[in-house]
């Protein structure tokens, strides 16, 4: 298999001291192939740039710093780590250590695996390590968009994801598009494979997502991305013809 590029983007907000092991341990699940990390600073507030300029100087592989200069949310910073990668697959992780790194060359290879026609491989969570009514609020709103977008996925909410560049840079952006990538590459025209992953706990630090906050906020966006999939016309096979 001819293994390409991988970036591995971070979305971070305040996770100084997580970010280190969480980079051992991206490193370690992607031994033998080649990969930079590129960690996205959403206007952090604690040493977080500090935490990634020490680990980019004691790395064998690129770890770079995207800088927001002023917190702009979870989506936007996945889009600066999108336009900065350099790798044509671009794996997405959370920066606070609930993603399990082991689960990122199982994404990238499901994504490789299903050939051309597949524009994502993204994680479904197992075990959840939330609350109570987080895991609800989650299940409901999984419910509920699932059956407006037909997206044929469980779980959107998981950081783990693998997408092809390309794709992933065309797609709309908007504050909460992350919960809709699989959808989103669907109305693109192409496939979305999933693989299972396992949740842990938050090893420093607090989330910084609440559940009552985002509701309506939620459902606006759910309406916004179900008539762009109902405005868009069929997705065209395009085939340069040569002159002969």
């Amino acid at each position: 298999m001819n293994l390409p590029l991988i970036s591995v983007v971070i979305p971070c907000k305040d996770e100084a001291l997580n970010l280190p092991q969480l980079i051992d341990e991206i490193e370690a699940a992607l031994e033998g192939r080649s990969f930079e990390i590129v960690v996205v600073d959403d206007g952090s507030t604690d040493d977080t740039p500090g935490t990634v300029a020490r680990e980019a100087s004691a790395r064998p592989f690129a770890v770079r710093h995207v800088r927001h200069a002023t917190s702009c949310g979870q989506s936007l910073a996945l889009r600066s780590g999108a336009l900065a990668a350099r790798g044509e697959i671009i794996a997405t992780i959370d920066g606070d250590g609930q993603n399990d790194p082991q689960f990122i060359p199982v994404l990238v290879d499901a994504l490789i695996e299903g050939g051309e026609t597949v524009g994502i491989a993204a994680g479904q969570r197992l075990k959840r390590k939330d609350t109570v009514l987080k895991q609800y609020a989650s299940r409901f709103a999984n419910w509920l968009r699932g059956s407006v977008l037909k997206d044929r996925t469980r779980d959107t909410g998981c950081g783990l994801k693998a997408v092809r560049a390309d794709i992933f840079r065309r797609l709309p952006f908007f504050d909460g598009t992350h919960r809709y990538l699989p959808a989103l590459v669907i109305q693109e025209g192409f496939d979305v494979v999933h693989r299972d992953v396992v949740d842990r706990q938050r090893r420093h630090g607090a989330s910084h997502y609440g559940i009552l906050d985002r509701g309506a906020r939620g459902a606006l966006d759910l309406a916004g991305v179900w008539w762009l999939g109902r405005r868009r016309r069929r997705m065209p096979k395009i085939v340069e013809v040569s002159e002969g």
